[in-house]
């Protein structure tokens, strides 16, 4: 009957100690945690966790006022939102800022 050493090839479960111990005392091997394992339960709920974008683009914004997109370059500036422009030209890409459509959308509310 051929048993395998649990803790693998080459490796001795026990291991001998150097320290003040007494000679030839036997300490117990303890495994060491993967580096990865070591992450606290806080680090893997934020890895797994999706973020809400800050930024939005303009048809994400029509969408969200039931509104066209061309409703929404005409009159984001007159609404006080702030766009940011990113890329040159006609693909250039139009964002704004969620909060402040939000915002926008607070002070439109009939009381």
């Amino acid at each position: 009957m051929n048993l395998r050493d649990p803790a693998g090839p080459g490796r001795d479960p026990i291991q001998r100690s150097t320290s003040n111990q007494p000679q030839g005392a036997i300490v117990p091997v303890v495994p060491q945690p993967h580096p990865d394992e070591s992450r606290t339960d806080i680090d893997r709920s934020r890895r797994h966790r999706s973020v809400e974008p800050v930024l939005i683009d303009t048809a994400e914004v029509a969408t969200m006022l039931s509104m066209s997109t061309s409703w929404v370059y005409r009159e984001a500036s007159k609404l006080g939102l702030k766009g940011y422009k990113l890329g040159r030209g006609r693909n250039a890409k139009v964002l704004y800022k969620r909060s402040e459509i939000f915002k926008w959308l607070e002070q439109q509310k009939i009381h």
